[in-house]
């Protein structure tokens, strides 16, 4: 099986197991990426991939093979769609390449983690192809326009240490054995905390409605008012009186 998915507690954690491929993501394997992410039940993803690879981007033949039809309905996009809806707290766990969306999709994580040795690369224009996953609007508010337009028009590597300079990853770990961890450590401590909590801060986050600070303040003092008579947050703070 090219994707597993296991479940312990409250983390499922999405493996991309195709090594022989650096991880290559086939037709087949974006619709099982987009079932998985469908279907998870637990507050936290981790999503790695197996092998020393994050994952090489498309698998090349597969995709040069796909048929025509409705671009917009892809099994990459419906993975990507899938991506994007989940409430659940993505984290990213990459050891080596993340090559194309690969890259892209960790635009669209909550926290990466990845080793020394790893890198994002975006080849789209050395390929003859523009960005996609909405890189090409996510990159330049992350980066700013001059760095995105350096890394999208020439698809060069770019050093996990670099990455984390420029706000795309999280932590550098020395090796895949610090890695593997560092983020079970990181999800077992959001699993700690309030799952609506996280869930409406997440939310937030991700909102692109809210046009200006007093909008989001607006957002924001609703879900305050909901959590603040939420079971749980009663519980922790009345703890935290106690003390």
């Amino acid at each position: 099986m090219s994707i597993e998915t296991t479940v312990d507690g409250q983390v499922t954690t999405v493996t991309i197991n195709r090594p022989e491929k650096r991880n290559a993501l086939s037709k087949g394997m974006y619709l099982a990426l987009a079932e998985a992410f469908n279907t998870v039940s637990t507050p936290i993803v981790v999503l790695t991939g197996s092998g020393g690879a994050f994952t090489a981007g498309n698998d090349l033949g597969d995709f040069l093979a796909h048929e025509a039809g409705d671009r917009q309905k892809t099994p990459a996009r419906i993975f990507q769609e899938a991506l994007l809806a989940t409430r659940a707290v993505v984290l990213a766990s990459v050891d080596g390449p993340a090559v194309g969306i690969g890259a892209t999709l960790l635009l669209h994580c909550d926290l990466v983690y990845a080793t020394e040795r790893s890198y994002l690369q975006f080849p789209f224009v050395p390929l003859g192809l523009v960005p996609e996953f909405g890189s090409s609007y996510a990159l330049p508010r992350r980066v700013g326009p001059q760095r995105a337009t350096e890394l999208l028009l020439f698809g060069e590597r770019l050093p996990a240490a670099e990455a984390a300079q420029l706000g795309l990853v999280n932590e550098v770990l020395e090796d895949s054995t610090a890695l593997r961890k560092r983020v079970p450590e990181r999800a077992a401590t959001l699993a700690t905390r309030s799952m609506r909590a996280l869930q409406a801060t997440r939310a937030l986050l991700h909102d692109r409605t809210d046009t200006s600070v007093e909008a989001r303040m607006d957002s924001e003092t609703a879900h305050f008012g909901e959590l603040l008579h939420d079971p749980d947050t009663v519980a922790t703070l009345r703890a935290k009186l106690s003390r």
